[in-house]
């Protein structure tokens, strides 16, 4: 009972000759290693711009930045992350949450998250994204604020600005009376 393997703290897998030194240790195979499994990629829903970018001339104004006075020509697209007070006519403004422009500007397409503040023609889609805060006098070809974004101030289409004076037609029945 006492030579009994398991005895007086012996390792349960060595074998013993009959003196009792040990044989080779059993090697009991090691268990294969679980295959790790990965978790599935979160699906994302793929976000696309909605503006194209723009080959060509870009400037882009850093955080920290500053721009005044300027008058800034030539140029296929302005990314504002900083403050600037200038007047433009460009292809493409995008206005990053940091960043602020006023002042005069002429623009294809223009992308809102920060703030604008003056007088904004754009000649084909103004984009105010949540937080985007638009004012001053504003003209447009097409428009689309999504939730959060805020305009103030004179807005109007740019058709509505090329038919200014333009009388409507009577409708029928008042033409039938007169």
């Amino acid at each position: 009972m006492l030579n009994k393997q398991g005895l007086f703290g012996q390792n349960q897998n060595e074998r013993y000759r009959r003196d009792g030194r040990a044989l080779e240790p059993a090697v009991s195979p090691a268990p294969a290693p679980e295959p790790r499994v990965e978790p599935p990629p979160r699906a994302e829903p793929e976000v696309k711009p909605k503006i194209e970018e723009t080959k060509g001339s870009r400037l882009i104004v850093g955080p920290d930045i500053k721009l005044k006075g300027a008058e800034i020509t030539d140029c296929d697209t302005l990314v504002v992350e900083g403050r600037v007070e200038a007047s433009m006519d460009t292809r493409v403004i995008q206005i990053a949450e940091s960043g602020a422009l006023q002042g005069t500007v002429g623009v294809d397409v223009a992308e809102i998250r920060g703030r604008f503040e003056g007088e904004l023609t754009v000649r084909k889609q103004l984009i105010i994204h949540p937080g985007g805060k638009v004012s001053g006098k504003i003209r447009y070809g097409k428009i689309m604020i999504e939730d959060g974004g805020e305009i103030t101030g004179d807005v109007a289409t740019l058709a509505a600005g090329k038919t200014a004076g333009v009388t409507a037609p009577k409708p029928a029945a008042q033409l039938a009376s007169n």
